[in-house]
């Protein structure tokens, strides 16, 4: 079994153990989010599986992308004015955006995991989540520029 097939296997396990049904549309959404390494906006899922599913709506999609947002499987990136993202929970990892393209990438950085203790010791707050968001111009439009 792949490390994709794994992943999706135990969202369904936990869709299933909240008690909501696995639809295809649903199973679809998840496997696509699970493969996508792109941070797909609604829309981008939605014209991904509108061949599969022809009679699947923009609102079929945004519905159980919130069923799994409320489930703790998705996040849902907003940056700004731009469409909000979606993300298949894994790990806690960060991103990368590119300034001119909007491209998203996933990074990892273990020193920040004390960010959250560190924070809860100097204010006194129960921190429950942070967010760290670095911005520049990804390789593909820095080769744009030099042109």
């Amino acid at each position: 079994m792949t490390v994709s097939q794994e992943l999706l296997k135990e969202a369904l396990d936990s869709l299933k153990d909240t008690g909501v049904r696995i639809t295809p549309q649903r199973h679809a959404i998840l496997e696509y989010l699970i493969n996508s390494m792109s941070h797909p906006t609604a829309d981008d899922i939605y014209k991904a599986l509108e061949g599969k599913f022809p009679n699947m709506s923009v609102a079929t999609v945004y519905n159980n992308l919130r069923v799994f947002r409320e489930v703790g499987l998705v996040k849902e990136l907003t940056y700004g004015d731009s469409s909000a993202r979606f993300d298949f929970v894994t790990t806690n990892h960060y991103h990368v955006i590119c300034e001119k393209c909007g491209t998203i990438v996933d990074f990892h950085y273990p020193a920040l995991d004390e960010v959250e203790h560190f924070a809860s010791q100097v204010t006194g707050f129960k921190v429950n989540t942070h967010r760290l968001e670095v911005y520049g111009d990804c390789p593909a439009c820095q080769g744009k520029s030099l042109h």
